[in-house]
């Protein structure tokens, strides 16, 4: 009787461990239909600053947004897209994130192609921003904290080139301002930063769903386990 117990208790605590593994792998529901996505890996960054970050909330979240005279824009890769445009949604300066992507062959890629991870792109977002509240070197010191800039076209269990950590630089000054800032990140690490900087593909913006995901589905799998504990480190949420 004894014996019949225990092998009922390990089978009891083998579920309720492969529950949790398979929820903090992020299984994908029917909406996105690809590859599951891994928890956070920031435990690799350096000694981060969170609560700098959290001072540049935007405003926008509870106010209505305010648009500035003239906006500049930046384009970011760093894993998967619905992570990188729920933090930056929440910075001050901010005045939009679109997901999209970009740096492949192929014109107008669809989200099942990009999955493959055989068509050449990104999953990137494009950050339009107020440049008199937020510099593009301050985006950069957000980016880093943000992902893994050590990791090979990998962000947890995302891998694929379309994970890669890029900075697709719109300008000469942006191009300089992202090498100076590979340079020093490089020196707070063991593994060499492995961020891509090159000059700005075309932008393909992705499919309706994708666009401010987090915001639309904050109790979907991925959301729960992955962005939300991401948010509340950064002091974002």
């Amino acid at each position: 009787m004894a014996y019949r117990k225990g092998i009922r208790m390990m089978k009891t605590i083998t579920a309720v461990c492969l529950f949790g593994l398979l929820a903090l792998m992020g299984c994908k529901d029917d909406l996105s239909n690809s590859s599951a996505r891994n928890k956070d890996a920031s435990s690799n960054f350096p000694t981060s600053e969170p609560e700098q970050i959290s001072k540049m909330k935007n405003p926008s979240e509870t106010q209505g947004a305010k648009i500035p005279k003239s906006v500049e824009s930046a384009i970011l890769g760093g894993g998967c897209f619905w992570c990188t445009e729920a933090v930056f949604e929440r910075i001050k300066g901010v005045n939009e994130v679109i997901s999209g992507y970009a740096g492949g062959k192929s014109k107008n890629p669809t989200y099942k192609e990009i999955c493959t991870g055989e068509s050449g792109h990104a999953e990137v977002i494009k950050i339009i921003y107020d440049p008199s509240i937020l510099s593009f070197s301050k985006i950069l010191s957000i980016f880093a904290e943000c992902h893994d800039p050590t990791t090979l076209n990998r962000q947890g269990a995302d891998e694929g080139t379309q994970y890669r950590s890029t900075i697709m630089y719109l300008s000469p000054e942006q191009k300089k301002i992202a090498v100076k800032w590979k340079k020093s990140l490089s020196a707070k690490y063991i593994d060499p930063v492995v961020t891509e900087i090159v000059e700005a593909p075309t932008f393909y913006e992705a499919e309706d769903y994708h666009q401010d995901f987090y915001k639309k589905n904050p109790n979907q799998g991925y959301c729960s386990f992955v962005i939300r504990p991401k948010l509340k480190k950064l002091n974002l949420e």
